[in-house]
């Protein structure tokens, strides 16, 4: 199957030129998201990571509401790095919690699910991470520092091999990223 060879290393590649165009605060991220998030619908569903596969529906949504609210890459509709309060965070970690427990008990009742309480963690963590990347929330970064560790073992133990190491390595560009934005939110916030 021809497919099956170049579908996974593609989605890999797209996504990792995502959290490159991300860190870097480029509009176009956006694109090449709904394009990795469309290769990972299938590679996710054939793996029965069923919250996973969802997963990329959402992304593709909230890259076209990212999209359009980053504006330009440069001048003043440009979109600025904003933080949120740590009270913000404990209702968020909360919710992911309450969601991710909800949504597991139902994979495990309902489904054929690999891991659906791990699946539907990272699922749940990863919608709200993605719409604080759209809104330029900079903890967003710390996020999925924690998701992605999640997420590496989720993968490997589907035997998606290099999707595990595509997010061994997003632990590394998420610390990059967060010290890039947070070094642009300093500069602004003068």
């Amino acid at each position: 199957m021809l497919i099956e060879a170049w579908l996974e290393p593609a989605a890999s590649a797209l996504a990792l030129a995502y959290l490159v165009l991300a860190i870097r605060e480029r509009r176009s991220c956006f694109l090449v998201a709904i394009a990795s998030a469309g290769l990972y619908i299938v590679i996710f569903w054939r793996a029965s990571l069923l919250m996973e596969s969802a997963l990329q529906w959402v992304y593709i949504a909230v890259s076209l509401y990212g999209w359009k609210q980053w504006g330009s890459d440069a001048g003043k509709d440009r979109l600025p790095v904003t933080t949120k309060p740590w009270r913000w965070h404990l209702v968020a970690l909360a919710s992911i919690a309450v969601l991710a427990g909800v949504s597991g008990g139902l994979l495990t009742r309902y489904t054929s699910a690999a891991l659906p309480f791990l699946d539907a963690t990272t699922t749940i963590a990863a919608v709200l991470a993605t719409w604080m990347v759209a809104r330029k929330i900079l903890e967003n970064w710390l996020y999925w520092i924690a998701i992605d560790l999640l997420s590496i073992y989720l993968y490997l133990s589907r035997g998606l091999d290099l999707t595990a190491a595509l997010f061994a390595g997003y632990v590394v560009l998420a610390a990059v990223g967060y010290w890039q934005w947070r070094k642009h939110l300093a500069n602004h916030s003068v």
